[in-house]
């Protein structure tokens, strides 16, 4: 979209009007350009009468059809003979530049080059590659180590062209509301005074000049709207000025052009100026941004030679040497001929978004030791260090107020990492990561607390309690929060009966949002339905969508293989035996219905993790009883089971069988390539005192032991990241004591 035209404003001894005008078409249709004695340059006035005089006029209007062949008109009023003119061009000469050069105008002035040495040693000038194309970053060089003399270029005339083009291709960062830079600007340096400049704000671009007649002289300014101007992206504008028209072209788009009473003077003298680039000859006003091109067209319109372009971000008239791509292969021991940065993307936290903005650009992620770099829409790894888990070693002790029989780890964004700890007594805590370690956030009041559920709609954050006793009242429920961004706590939002609750599951379905929730017992009675959820967003509330049949449930889980959605409960008790079938569910048709079933004992916990495109499904079995039977000691000490989705046989097979102690929780984590698991050990017939255990992904071998770790009556694993490493946090259900480990990796 073309920049909006806002205006032109002149101060000094009166006030021109302007009037928008749309691109005419038949400039587009080859409409023969009116022409005024066929007058050029000052150094080509002369010869150019000639040609036209001895005939030429026909040929030349012929060729002069078609705004793309448009030749500007740059009067020389002040001088009408050749004797008044010194180191004007010969005849031959103008006609070479007249007929030869019909197609191409005059030759374009590349600014930037002129400003900047060959080789870019310019003191405070960089070269920035930054989305796939290099610029120069101008902001540290001091405004007269970027500048040259008028002459340079105005060398048989100092006068400045009365119809000419800007070229510019930049990047522009944001800046505050009423912040200037100026890209361009000539100043007669006696006077200090400002002949031409451009500049642009968050909103406009401006193009200043100064106009003189005799009553005195006085600043225009023309000014174009430009919403989208400071994006971050590359764009090429192009400003055509012609008398009193002013045309604006950005990046191919649709010309905006701007008539206004007072055009641009055909006398504007730069004798003893200079010309500045990214300053007004002072540090007020620098730019900051990255410049690619800044080209000085005489007598023509340079937009039909960028346009059309594939792409026209990055059209190119003339650019600097240093800018374009290195050439040749560097000998052995020579150093690059044009040294250039690039715009590394720097983070310490998650991984960041792979789009256009991030074309080309690196992507350093500090916690892994690894560099990206940033392909189309994928991160693809140029140096990554292997990381491995080396040892575990204890980061904190997190004392509570009571057991704690479950925890979870979950982001806020731009708030910070939390852990809630579901406690066995009247009040379970929110904690949150602050310098490096767990502190006490929050209090909320519960019921002998199970778990706790995180969860977001959208942009609202809800953590959900599985209260297992009644409150005081003798009423039964569990409690959905939800985060308030105001106060910056969690606030009640929705009761939800439940009957000794253990667990909450949340989960998304084809754009819908589920609860479910694992009843383990009413009363003495085990075997009673647990409850799935669906939230209305009419009301805004959960409300009951499907019941199944539980026996003393202990928790869901839930997960999806390629377009379906399973959900498994783990069946721990159904008041006579643990030995029970745990089942798996599968939703078909808007509701779950049976898919699998699963011999389990005691069943406490289920985890879904992949590998590579293989899918697990890891158990943990807590202890074997029968009232028919006498309770041994070795009735904690059984085998729980991985098993494996066998996508042909469309049913989970068993994998593994791994020895454990009253397993409650298994938890899956990676650190750099390898593969872990988990369990939490949390008593062995005779003590609480038991080890819970990593194992290792192994391939072939399946899962490995490699660390024992000390734990009193392990509940619950969580493992989370955080810029500082990775970690592993536990809950003890018999001492008021949690324990934050960090994995040390080598």
């Amino acid at each position: 979209m073309g920049l909006q035209q806002t205006g032109l404003q002149q101060t000094g001894l009166q006030q021109t009007g302007l009037q928008q005008i749309g691109t005419q078409q038949a400039c587009w249709q080859g409409e023969e350009v009116q022409q005024e004695g066929w007058q050029l340059d000052c150094w080509q006035y002369e010869a150019g009468q000639e040609l036209l005089q001895a005939g030429w006029q026909q040929a030349l209007d012929s060729q002069l059809t078609g705004a793309q062949r448009r030749v500007r008109r740059s009067r020389c009023r002040s001088h009408r003979t050749q004797a008044d003119r010194p180191g004007c061009c010969s005849k031959v000469e103008a006609a070479v530049v007249v007929v030869e050069g019909l197609e191409e105008d005059l030759r374009p002035l590349d600014v930037l080059a002129e400003a900047v040495p060959p080789d870019g040693s310019a003191v405070g000038v960089r070269v920035m590659q930054v989305q796939g194309a290099r610029g120069l970053q101008l902001s540290a060089a001091a405004p007269h180590a970027l500048s040259f003399p008028a002459s340079r270029i105005f060398f048989r005339c100092d006068l400045f062209p009365e119809e000419f083009s800007i070229v510019v291709t930049l990047k522009v960062p944001s800046l505050p509301p009423k912040k200037n830079e100026y890209l361009l600007a000539v100043v007669a340096e006696e006077r200090d005074s400002l002949l031409l400049g451009l500049r642009y704000s968050p909103t406009q671009l401006h193009f200043l000049f100064l106009s003189e007649d005799g009553a005195g002289a006085w600043q225009t300014r023309v000014s174009f709207r430009s919403p989208a101007l400071v994006d971050g992206q590359w764009h090429v504008l192009v400003l055509a000025v012609s008398e009193g028209s002013f045309s604006l072209t950005t990046d191919c788009g649709p010309a905006v052009d701007i008539m206004a009473d007072m055009p641009f003077p055909a006398t504007l003298s730069v004798r003893g100026a200079r010309f500045f680039i990214g300053s007004r000859r002072r540090t007020k006003g620098r730019f900051t941004g990255l410049v690619r091109q800044l080209v000085l067209l005489p007598g023509s319109d340079a937009t039909p030679r960028l346009c059309p372009c594939v792409n026209p971000e990055l059209a190119v008239l003339s650019i600097p040497a240093i800018l374009r791509g290195l050439t040749g292969k560097p000998e052995d021991n020579e150093v690059l001929k044009y040294p250039y940065e690039t715009d590394m993307k720097v983070t310490l936290g998650p991984r960041p978004p792979c789009t256009k903005a991030e074309d080309a650009q690196f992507w350093f992620d500090a916690s892994r030791k690894g560099l990206y770099l940033c392909v189309g829409s994928e991160w693809v790894s140029v140096l990554a260090a292997k990381e491995r888990l080396d040892y575990v070693e204890e980061h904190q002790s997190l004392f509570t107020n009571s057991e704690t029989l479950g925890i979870e780890v979950f982001v806020i964004p731009e708030t910070g990492l939390f852990v809630a700890t579901a406690n066995r007594k009247t009040t379970s805590v929110i904690y949150k990561w602050t310098d490096g370690k767990f502190a006490s956030y929050q209090d909320i009041p519960t019921h002998q607390a199970q778990s706790w559920r995180h969860f977001t709609i959208g942009k609202k954050v809800f953590l959900a309690v599985a209260n297992f006793e009644p409150n005081e009242k003798g009423q039964e429920f569990s409690v959905i929060y939800k985060w308030s961004q105001r106060r910056l706590r969690f606030t009640p939002y929705q009761r939800v009966p439940t009957h000794s609750a253990r667990d909450w599951e949340a989960f998304e379905v084809a754009g819908e949002h589920f609860l479910a929730v694992a009843n383990h017992r009413e009363g003495d009675n085990h075997n009673i339905d647990s409850v799935i959820y669906k939230w209305n967003p009419g009301t805004r509330l959960f409300e009951a969508n499907q019941t199944i049949a539980t026996s003393g449930a202990y928790d869901w889980e839930f997960f999806t293989v390629g377009p379906y959605a399973f959900l498994a409960v783990a069946n721990a008790f159904n008041g006579t035996s643990t030995r029970l079938q745990s089942n798996l569910y599968v939703r078909l048709g808007g509701s779950f219905q049976l898919f699998q079933s699963f011999l389990t004992f005691g069943a406490a916990d289920w985890e879904v993790f992949h590998i590579g495109e293989r899918v697990f499904l890891a158990v943990a079995n807590s202890h074997r009883y029968d009232v028919e039977m006498r309770l041994q000691n070795d009735s904690y000490v059984i085998n729980s089971v991985i098993y494996e989705l066998n996508v042909t046989a469309q049913t989970f097979v068993r994998f593994q069988e791994i020895r454990t102690c009253s397993a409650l929780d298994w938890e899956f984590f990676s650190v750099g390539e390898d593969y872990f698991l988990v369990v939490a050990n949390s008593f062995d017939g005779n003590t609480f005192s038991v080890n819970s255990i990593i194992y290792r992904w192994q391939g072939y071998e399946g899962f490995v032991a490699v660390h024992s770790l000390p734990t009193f009556g392990c509940r619950d694993w969580e493992a989370f990241r955080t810029a500082a490493g990775s970690y592993l946090v536990y809950s003890s259900a018999k001492e008021p004591l949690s324990r934050v480990l960090k994995l040390r990796t080598g």
